[in-house]
């Protein structure tokens, strides 16, 4: 499984300038180059070099291998939507290969630029240390926030697949971030009261409309996306883990275009606009693969209003947000836990002949649902 290292770069006055200067050349070159790409109808990577090659290295300055990153770059970008031109920032990602890019030990990386090579010190923390000897292939340099980083890809070997006795259903919501079968939840109040200061912050600023708002309008954001990104990490790593330790697998609900049929009050629609379950799968997904632990997705469909102890389905058997109890035998939990359990039992009776991995992207009606 190929993950993904994030490496910082310490350049000083001069260096910083000079990255800077080939990131904007860069990607001033790819946008000259996506124009030739789009009017001649072009993709392939080598006819597209043999029409713009010789003009991007005479017009942009660039080198010779900066200039064949710049024309694969465009070819990929353009391949995923063939109806329109692509258009590139200037602080757009430079693509380094081997030929650009080396490193000296642990300690400096060498880069080409519109100035030459430059020797820029790097910063690497204990877990980049240990891994590194899987990167492999090419790395791209971006720019966040005034800081110049090397994402490098590495090879990172997955655990053997562990052949599930079991799965532990994922119930997914907004009030409880995620509540599993076993009982075990994780709640949403400390998202949610971020979420919150963060709305209050933001209508303040828009209201005031000066360019210092602006600027703090974009650091909240980041911040407020860091604190999310960070809580799904910490929830995510703790499911996993459960799912290994008891030899289970996880049952995730197929959640796409889950917002276009769901409606809810005006009071809610924020926190139902900023649910990040899409992001909490993904990463429960990709830790599971390298835990070597199965995910299986099921058809979502009144998990909710269904008894998992007689398995009678009524929309009233759901009497409010928390509390379910089923009109048929009376047996009552937690609305969330009941419908951990559902999802749980859907996995059990839908487990594939051969183990394969799946993912978000699969749609519930591939799914068979146990028959309500």
């Amino acid at each position: 499984m190929k993950t993904t290292l994030q490496i910082k770069l310490l350049p000083d006055g001069t260096q910083h300038s000079a990255l800077k200067e080939t990131m904007r050349v860069f990607n001033d070159a790819c946008n000259a180059i996506a124009e030739v790409a789009f009017r001649e109808q072009c993709a392939s990577k080598f006819a597209l070099q043999k029409l713009v090659y010789a003009d991007v290295r005479k017009q942009f300055g660039l080198s010779a291998q900066l200039t064949i990153r710049a024309i694969a770059k465009v070819v990929e970008a353009y391949k995923r939507d063939k109806s329109k031109q692509c258009f590139f920032k200037p602080t757009g990602a430079v693509v380094y290969d081997q030929r650009i890019l080396s490193f000296k030990g642990l300690d400096r990386a060498s880069l080409v630029t519109m100035q030459g090579r430059v020797s820029i010190p790097i910063q690497m923390g204990q877990y980049q240390r240990v891994q590194w000897h899987r990167a492999k292939g090419q790395a791209d340099l971006v720019l966040v926030k005034g800081a110049f980083f090397l994402l490098v890809v590495i090879d990172t070997p997955e655990a053997p697949p562990i052949d599930p006795s079991g799965f532990i259903g994922i119930d997914l919501g907004i009030t409880k971030v995620a509540t599993d079968s076993d009982g075990g939840s994780f709640c949403g109040s400390t998202v949610e009261r971020v979420r919150q200061r963060y709305h209050r912050l933001r209508r303040r600023l828009q209201s005031k409309g000066t360019r210092s708002a602006k600027r703090h309008l974009k650091k909240i954001r980041r911040k407020e996306a860091q604190f999310r990104r960070s809580q799904n990490h910490i929830i995510s790593k703790r499911l996993v883990e459960k799912a290994k330790d008891t030899g289970r697998g996880i049952a995730l609900e197929a959640l796409k275009h889950i917002r276009s049929r769901t409606t809810v009050r005006k009071s809610d629609r924020a926190k139902h606009s900023g649910w990040s379950f899409f992001q909490l799968q993904s990463f429960i997904e990709y830790k599971a693969k390298l835990a070597g632990v199965f995910v299986q997705y099921i058809d979502p469909w009144y998990t909710s209003r269904t008894c998992s102890a007689c398995g009678h389905a009524d929309k009233a058997n759901r009497k409010t947000q928390s509390h379910f109890q089923c009109v048929s035998c009376g047996y009552t939990d937690n609305a969330d836990i009941n419908a951990a359990i559902n999802i749980a039992a859907r996995a059990d009776v839908m487990q594939p002949m051969v183990m394969r991995a799946t993912t978000a992207k699969d749609s519930p009606s591939t799914a068979t649902s146990l028959p309500l």
